[in-house]
């Protein structure tokens, strides 16, 4: 039996990417697909949020003397675009799956509606949450956050490149270590970058779990649904 019953699912944009972190590899979208379609064929009601850095970088072109609202909803564009990727892919692996945007586009996906997701996901569709909050200066983890607080999700499985909270970048520091499960002010307070702190503080404040796991081992999607112990837990 699973552990959770409803999850949301957070990836980055670089996860659709290719080896150069940059546009959207067909292979790797399929096989992140047929990872979360298995786990919404065992009944794990799957919610998704998906960044857009792997197309564009709104607080990069900010730094380039572009208005930073301007560079976040293209950022909040980019999401869209790799949401509708993600949607085609689940289908091809015979996934019932929906894009919800929170900036209206009647043409490509649904509008966000709270009760309109929640019975999209009883209905075991995949839900795909486009353009963030639809606001700008907040960050696509946020967006996971709020839409994760509002369908009741159990917990924010927030996919990235390492194995899961290190007390120091593994990638750069050989004898990081590796917590197995540790507090939300700690992670604040240690600034350990694993979401941005808007984030963190709102899952503290609502008791919200987060379960940080690496996504390049295959199978540690439906591993962490399955309630097996996987990466980090932060609670």
């Amino acid at each position: 039996m699973a552990k959770f019953e409803r999850i949301l699912l957070k990836l980055s944009g670089e996860a659709m990417a290719g080896p150069g972190n940059f546009g959207i590899d067909p292979d790797r979208v399929k096989s992140l697909a047929a990872e979360i379609a298995g786990v919404a064929n065992e009944g794990i009601q799957t919610g998704v949020v998906v960044g857009g850095g792997n197309i564009f970088r709104g607080i990069a072109l900010a730094a380039r003397n572009m208005d930073r609202v301007t560079g976040d909803h293209m950022g909040m564009l980019a999401t869209v675009i790799n949401s509708l990727a993600l949607q085609d892919a689940l289908e091809q692996a015979g996934a019932n799956t929906r894009v919800m945007s929170a900036i209206q586009m009647h043409q490509v996906a649904e509008p966000y509606i709270r009760r309109r997701a929640i019975r999209h996901l009883e209905k075991g569709r995949i839900v795909i949450f486009a353009a963030g909050t639809s606001n700008p200066y907040f960050s696509t983890d946020t967006a996971a956050t709020l839409r994760a607080l509002e369908i009741k999700a159990q917990v924010i499985a927030k996919a990235t490149k390492v194995d899961g909270v290190y007390d120091k970048d593994p990638m750069k520091h050989p004898d990081a270590v590796m917590f197995d499960q540790i507090g939300y002010t700690e992670v604040l307070t240690r600034s350990l970058g694993v979401m941005d702190a808007t984030s963190i503080a709102m899952c503290r404040d609502n008791k919200l779990p987060i379960l940080v796991f690496n996504l390049n081992t295959h199978g540690n999607i439906m591993r962490m649904a399955s309630g097996e112990t996987v990466g980090t837990l932060i609670s």
